[in-house]
């Protein structure tokens, strides 16, 4: 099973759920951070976009031996997830909150766009202080209001881990510029695996309906949507038995799908 986390931040996102994947004894689980965040590899590209850390994702699946995988990602991930899958690499698609859910000139696309450029004076101040600038007055808050639910949805670890990712981000601006000219997620209609959409019901990045539709109206006929209440657009940090359930509910059934025996023909 493969792991893609959100734009911004890194493997670590994954913690807590990939955990309890591995404990059910029923997944190999890889989740890696993508080229650009902090810990990844270089982008080796001045420009990043979905395409490119797609290549670099489907570099580290054939080192490890993996031709296909169940593939779940969450916003950018969940993005880089639908182009995996268009390449032949995935077994079923699940996206929690996926974005590239526009096309090229969609006001949408660049609501987004300017959601986290709205970012920039935080970035900055993680980069000077680092952790130190959850001493400053509304700074959890502020920190939060685009992952979780509450200012309580995530830990005062996991919020120190974020601001480290945060600090060390070369994608943001290598992303967003070429966010600019990029088109969405084309094509939708020829998903030939398994789909799941996971709404986030909290969600202030990308809420739906407005960011869903994209999905709902292009994805083939028999394509799964779950919706979240109470949980905002990064939900493993708040609710991760929640992400662990609906992740494994779909894949079993994927699985059993896919273990019933074939009709012969005439």
């Amino acid at each position: 099973m493969l792991l893609l986390h959100p734009f911004l931040l890194s493997q670590a996102v994954w913690e807590d759920v990939a955990q309890q994947l591995a404990d059910t004894g029923r997944y190999e689980v890889f989740a890696p951070t993508m080229a650009g965040h902090n810990g990844g590899p270089s982008a080796g590209t001045w420009f990043l976009s979905s395409a490119v850390l797609a290549d670099h994702v489907e570099r580290q699946m054939d080192e490890l031996g993996w031709k296909t995988a169940h593939i779940v990602g969450n916003s950018l991930g969940g993005w880089v997830a639908f182009e995996l899958e268009r390449r032949g690499r995935a077994r079923s698609v699940t996206g929690i909150a996926p974005a590239g859910g526009w096309t090229r000139w969609s006001p949408a696309k660049f609501e987004v766009i300017g959601k986290f450029l709205l970012g920039i004076p935080l970035l900055v101040f993680a980069y000077l202080l680092g952790p130190r600038v959850l001493q400053l007055p509304f700074s959890r808050p502020l920190a939060t209001y685009a992952l979780s639910a509450s200012p309580e949805g995530v830990s005062e670890r996991k919020l120190s881990g974020i601001i480290d990712d945060v600090a060390h981000c070369p994608a943001y601006f290598q992303l967003l510029v070429k966010a600019l000219l990029l088109h969405g997620l084309r094509d939708l209609a020829l998903n030939a695996v398994p789909a799941h959409l996971v709404v986030c019901g909290k969600d202030r990045v990308i809420p739906a309906p407005r960011f869903s539709r994209h999905f709902t109206h292009h994805l083939p006929e028999g394509h799964r949507v779950t919706e979240l209440d109470g949980v905002g657009h990064v939900p493993m940090f708040e609710a991760p038995e929640r992400i662990t359930e609906v992740i494994t509910g779909f894949i079993d059934e994927c699985s059993r799908t896919d273990s019933r025996p074939q009709q012969s023909a005439g």
